[in-house]
């Protein structure tokens, strides 16, 4: 599986790039669940805890199509850099608030400041990617390398920030959040020579997601981020309820390393069947592989059972960036990209609202059945509309 990756790197500047890309984005895995187990420990309330991480996701989830529009018309480093200090005074406000319990109000006000400034920073890697990149089976690879970065975000960054939370301080996760979120952006931001230029053409200016594909990839990817908000939310709470909160970090991690195990294994393939039907069969396993978590009261058994149902999330990653990277215009590639990070911002925003709300009326092993119906959703999504992907595609 490593083969195909070995000469990826070989373009100036690709390691820089990818490494501070990775710092950067590592607080995407921390943020939400160390808002859920600062407020939850503060405010005894899994419902408020979710509350706020859905404000924080759902500011997120607006913002995020317009910082990639001002990216794709200024450049990165011009916006990269203001962002990056506004988030880290937003999030800096809401562990103050939180720490000198302020109203509640205060939580929501700061959450929403701290998600409406951060950056989708995995977009700009693709883009950087796309730009150093011109075969289109080196940029598979590439975006199977980024996806495979992601989940090991995923993998490291749960049980990192509930380590700190838990084991040092109720503050120390979120705080290595900020720090990690600042360095590794500006060092990114500080990487000139990678970085995509401006494109200005004429024509319309429309927004990517008025085009027939991008609108279903979002859909699609709505409902999975409501997969992913509710399982945060809801894992959580399954572990303080079998009496080891500590081991929330080690269920996310479980899911998170199944998507990196596959990403690994698509990345390393030679497809010869259509984006399309690598996308349609990816969602369709995405849907029967979370089936076992609804059977599973342990907490070990349902480790195994999160990691065969992490599986199918990088495949569907992959998929749907590279799908989105032939139907969009050059010049709005990032805007573009952006818009399957926003929906899945929204979808988080549902679920980790959802799930916190659904654990505290019916236990954490009922809400499971939300993110369950959510993966139903988006293959029905999927399914029905899939002939959009396939005649834009086909088209171009």
């Amino acid at each position: 599986m490593v083969g195909p990756y070995r000469g990826l790197f070989g373009a100036p500047g690709t390691k820089g790039f990818v490494v501070a890309g990775f710092v950067g984005r590592m607080p995407m895995s921390m943020l939400g669940i160390g808002v859920v187990l600062l407020v939850s420990a503060l405010t005894g309330s899994y419902a408020t805890a979710g509350a706020v991480a859905a404000v924080v996701s759902l500011a997120y989830a607006v913002a995020a199509p317009l910082s990639g529009r001002l990216v794709d018309r200024f450049g990165q480093a011009r916006v990269l850099v203001p962002f990056v200090f506004l988030h880290a005074a937003s999030l800096s406000g809401l562990l103050l608030c939180a720490h000198a319990h302020e109203p509640q109000w205060t939580l929501y006000a700061t959450g929403a400041a701290a998600g409406a400034t951060a950056t989708s920073l995995g977009s700009m890697v693709r883009a950087r990617w796309s730009h150093v990149l011109q075969d289109p089976s080196r940029l598979h690879i590439a975006f199977s390398f980024e996806s495979v970065a992601d989940e090991v975000v995923f993998v490291s960054g749960p049980a990192f920030v509930t380590a700190l939370t838990t084991g040092v301080n109720v503050y120390a996760g979120l705080i290595v959040a900020i720090v990690l979120t600042v360095g590794g952006t500006l060092a990114f931001a500080a990487m000139r020579s990678t970085e995509p230029p401006v494109v200005r053409e004429r024509g319309t200016a429309g927004s990517p997601i008025a085009i027939p594909g991008v609108a279903l990839l979002s859909a699609v990817f709505l409902a999975m981020g409501a997969v992913f908000g509710s399982v945060d939310t809801i894992s959580v709470a399954f572990a303080d309820e079998h009496g080891s909160k500590g081991a929330a970090g080690l269920l996310l991690a479980s899911i998170a390393c199944g998507s990196m195990v596959s990403g690994l294994w698509f990345g390393s393939r030679h497809w010869k069947i259509t984006l399309r039907s690598r996308f349609v069969r990816a969602l369709s396993l995405f849907a029967a592989g979370l089936t076992p978590v609804l059977l599973v009261d342990d907490i070990r058994f349902m480790a195994v059972a999160l990691f065969f149902a992490g599986l199918s999330i990088s495949p569907t990653l992959i998929t749907g960036f590279s799908l989105i990277e032939r139907l969009v215009p050059a010049r709005q590639l990032t805007e573009g990209m952006s818009w399957i990070s926003t929906s899945i911002g929204f979808g988080v925003a549902i679920g980790a609202w959802a799930g916190g709300r659904l654990t505290d009326l019916y236990g954490a092993s009922n809400a499971y059945g939300f993110a369950y119906a959510s993966a139903l959703l988006a293959v029905a999504v999927g399914l029905g509309g899939s002939a959009l992907v396939r005649a834009r595609h086909s088209a171009r």
